[in-house]
């Protein structure tokens, strides 16, 4: 099973691809979305989905894990996360990929066992987990990767 990871943002969006097979989990693929932030909100969108549309064309997920929005201070930065998280899961929806929606603590918990470790901490989880040779980076990276895992530990392999 291919498990797509993805951190929602406005201008950079993170994507970790992983495999889950009876015994282990694989590390496949990871990067960022990089979206200009001199875009209109409405081109950001359209790239955003686009960039989205290739990625789930060339790895063919069977299932995706989305970050839920959990708390930001700045109301502004919520909105725009918010509607871009919005366009990410009509994207998975469209192509017809099983969507599931994990909280940060949710998360944290399920990559180093503990709901407040550091993003330090879960990259070196990350990274021992996927026998990576370094730690994921950048966050969103990190975070993704860290997403696709939750939800590997978290539903059943299917043949």
């Amino acid at each position: 099973m291919i498990i797509l990871g993805i951190d929602p943002g406005t201008t950079m969006v993170g994507f970790g691809l992983i495999e889950k097979n009876e015994i282990k989990i694989i590390f496949k693929k990871a990067g960022l979305l990089k979206i200009n932030s001199k875009l209109s909100e409405t081109e950001k969108f359209v790239k955003q989905r686009l960039a989205l549309q290739k990625i789930i064309k060339l790895y063919k997920p069977d299932v995706a894990a989305v970050e839920k929005l959990f708390f930001f201070k700045n109301a502004k930065t919520v909105m725009a996360v918010a509607q871009a998280r919005g366009i990410i899961i009509e994207t998975l929806a469209e192509a017809k990929i099983p969507i599931y929606e994990y909280t940060p603590l949710q998360v944290k918990q399920a990559v180093s066992t503990y709901g407040r470790a550091s993003k330090k901490q879960v990259q070196k989880m990350i990274r021992l987990l996927l026998n990576l040779k370094e730690e994921p980076k950048p966050d969103d990276v990190a975070d993704a990767l860290a997403i696709a895992i939750c939800c590997a530990n978290s539903i059943r392999y299917v043949k």
